[in-house]
């Protein structure tokens, strides 16, 4: 009987709902040295100047990975943009393709509006068939109106509604001093952005569809034309002359009208470090390449990389309540990246890891903790820990086994 009453009561202990206070089970050392290795491209720092002496009426300097603005020059005056507009438009089809509203092997109709357009541009006739791909390569490359207006159709049925939906997409990026009235920059009153605006939507396009700069970086290619007067090939050359002159370049485009003069968003990486460069109404095209090039060599000068390519340096538990097993296995990305622009000491930087008491039932995904960086006490990044694996609820059945089994032992 006695015997009978301890499994009856082990089994309710198993099962039964208690109140605890959340808490974070910390491992290994509180703030433990980080074994990242620094990368810094500078050498000595450059002191921050508030002039470049670039011609560009406005511009900026960012860093991709973290947003942060090294440099600017009347950054938030509004100024029309020319076919740096296309930023925007690519983006937007970039969106369409990861939705799956479109592909790349899709075709695209080239309507007579679309045909109309003067300007930059690849010659579509009304009627031509092309790949979403090739369209998009007409637009990296040679700046085609025709062909972003073919896109904006095909996304989003006329060129007006694609333009609301840029207008929506650069709101939610934070562009406050952005209008757009078409989707390719030609000159319209009210058409206006800054440089500030252009590196947050070049930023949006180089890291959420880093693939961009495969077609920002062709410099010549062909095309094949096919309507009713037969086939003909027509050659496409980058309109962006940077990507030929900056070894690090790696985009992104270009722009040029009466209103605008010469504009260009600049992107480059050098050592891991991604780079925006943003100039607008320069004197000729000449002149925004240099500037384009003085900026990044500056913004390149200013940062410091770290990198911990072991966040786990052991194998992380987290403790799991009534679930068929007493803990579960984390798992994280393999590498954590920081860049500095203050010329901090990144040596400094320390990274403690935590761990969540969980109940189950745990699905593999689920977030189970995380491995935070510091530097100088300030957090500068996290990185989550997930379950690798489900863990189950503990049953009926599952409880008394346990408890026989400590029974046994």
């Amino acid at each position: 009987m006695r015997r009978f009453l301890t499994v009856f009561l082990g089994i309710v202990l198993c099962l039964q709902t208690s109140y605890r206070m959340p808490c974070l089970v910390s491992l290994a050392n509180e703030e433990t040295q980080t074994t990242g290795n620094i990368q810094d491209d500078s050498g000595e720092k450059e002191e921050n100047t508030e002039e470049l002496g670039i011609s560009a009426e406005s511009g900026i300097i960012m860093e991709a990975s973290s947003g942060k603005v090294l440099y600017e020059k009347e950054a938030d005056k509004e100024l029309p943009p020319a076919s740096v507009t296309k930023i925007m438009t690519l983006l937007l089809i970039f969106d369409a393709l990861e939705s799956g509203q479109i592909h790349l092997e899709d075709e695209v109709t080239t309507s007579e509006y679309a045909a109309s357009m003067g300007g930059s541009q690849v010659f579509l006739e009304p009627g031509e068939k092309q790949s979403v791909e090739t369209m998009i390569k007409c637009i990296s490359v040679a700046s085609a109106n025709d062909a972003c207006v073919a896109m904006s159709e095909l996304i989003c049925g006329s060129e007006q509604a694609f333009v609301q939906k840029m207008n929506e997409r650069a709101k939610g990026l934070g562009m406050e001093y952005t209008h757009f009235v078409n989707c390719n920059g030609l000159d319209t009153d009210g058409h206006l952005t800054t440089a500030r605006d252009i590196a947050l939507m070049s930023r949006e396009l180089i890291t959420k569809y880093p693939e961009i700069h495969k077609y920002s970086m062709i410099w010549m290619e062909n095309i094949t034309h096919t309507t009713a007067k037969g086939t003909s090939e027509f050659g496409l050359t980058n309109t962006n002359k940077l990507i030929r002159q900056y070894e690090y370049a790696t985009g992104l485009k270009t722009g040029s009208t009466s209103k605008a003069k010469f504009c260009l968003s600049a992107t480059a990486e050098k050592d891991g470090i991604e780079m925006i460069a943003v100039v607008m109404t320069e004197p000729d095209s000449k002149t925004r390449v240099k500037d384009a090039i003085s900026m990044l060599n500056y913004g390149f000068g200013k940062c410091s990389r770290f990198v911990d390519e072991n966040v786990l340096e052991e194998p992380i538990f987290a403790e799991v309540t009534r679930g068929i097993e007493k803990q579960v296995e984390g798992e994280a990305e393999n590498s954590f990246q920081y860049v500095d622009v203050t010329g901090a000491d990144l040596n400094a930087i320390t990274k403690e890891t935590t761990v969540e008491q969980l109940d189950a039932p745990v699905k593999q995904g689920d977030t189970i903790g995380q491995v935070s960086y510091k530097l100088n006490g300030e957090k500068i990044g996290e990185v989550a820990i997930y379950a690798k694996e489900d863990v189950g609820a503990m049953t009926f059945f599952s409880a008394l086994l346990d408890v026989l089994e400590e029974m046994t032992v």
